[in-house]
Order: C-alpha cells, then structure tokens, then sequence
C-alpha cells in the first residue's frame, strides 16, 4: 500500500513532510512519490491533522461473480427507481424541495444498482451488450439519441 492525498482535505501543516522517512511527501504539488512511499508505513497518515492522507492498495482483488438472478434484481429496482423518479418529477412546484430530495436519492440508488449489477465497467462486454440493447428497445422513438448510443458503444 501506498499514500495518497486528497488536496482539498490537506491543511498544509506539512507535518506530513517531517514524518516521512523517505522524503515521498511533497506539499508544493500536494503528490506524494507512490515510488518512494514505504509500504503499509502509515507514519504520514496517522499524523496528518487534516486527514487528508490515506493508503491505497497496490492490487485490487478480483471483483467476485455476479449470479445472474441477483443481476436481473438489480437491475429491476433501478429500472423501478427512473419510473419512480419521473412520478417525483410530476410532483408540481408546491413540492420543489422534496421533489429535488426524491429525485437525487433515487438517482443515487439507481447508479448503485446499475453499478452493482456490473454495467459500470465501460470496457465490459455488459456495456456494450447494455447500449445495443438500449438501440433496439428505442429504435423507433425518434426522440431517443441512437446514433449518440451508437457512437458512445464505438468508442468503448
């Protein structure tokens, strides 16, 4: 594991550069040397006030198999979350805020559940299989954007 830092946390203390055995800190650039960092050190993570610092993973585990019944799932409840957010839509201007509260919680849930069902991977086989299935469910709504599905499947 290496130390990363998230610019916007750091308090520019700099106690991060005192810390460090390796000299890997940098608050000029706000980067931290992944080649110099010392695996699983932690001396500039536990002493930064700002808790700006963090450890990341050299390798990242295989992500596990998705059973096919818990994808459909998931993909059902995200597709149920879109109609109910269009439901919060009509709510009128007398429900603004709770219609605005509404709309961003179900947005939220339905990327997870899109995310989880394996879709959010661009270079995946399941996008691609996702956006020609997108193609040939709109092929004749004329307001759907099938050459922007087209090309974006192109690019992937």
């Amino acid at each position: 594991m290496f130390a990363s830092r998230n610019v916007r946390l750091c308090t520019k203390d700099c106690i991060c550069l005192f810390v460090c055995p390796t000299g890997a800190t940098d608050t000029e650039s706000g980067q931290i040397d992944a080649s110099k960092c010392l695996d699983g050190c932690r001396l500039c993570v536990d002493a930064c006030p700002g808790g700006a610092i963090y450890l990341v993973p050299k390798n990242y585990p295989k992500p596990q198999p998705k059973h096919e019944d818990v994808v459909q799932t998931l993909f059902a409840l995200a597709e149920s979350k879109v109609k109910t957010r269009q439901l919060a839509n009509a709510l009128g201007d007398d429900h603004r805020l709770a219609r605005k509260a509404l709309d961003f919680s179900l947005e939220v849930l339905a990327e997870d559940c899109v995310r989880e069902g394996g879709y959010m991977l661009p270079q995946s086989a399941a996008v691609k299989e996702f956006l020609n299935g997108l193609k040939e469910r709109y092929r004749e709504d004329p307001a759907f954007p099938i050459e922007a599905v087209e090309r974006l499947r192109d690019l992937l």
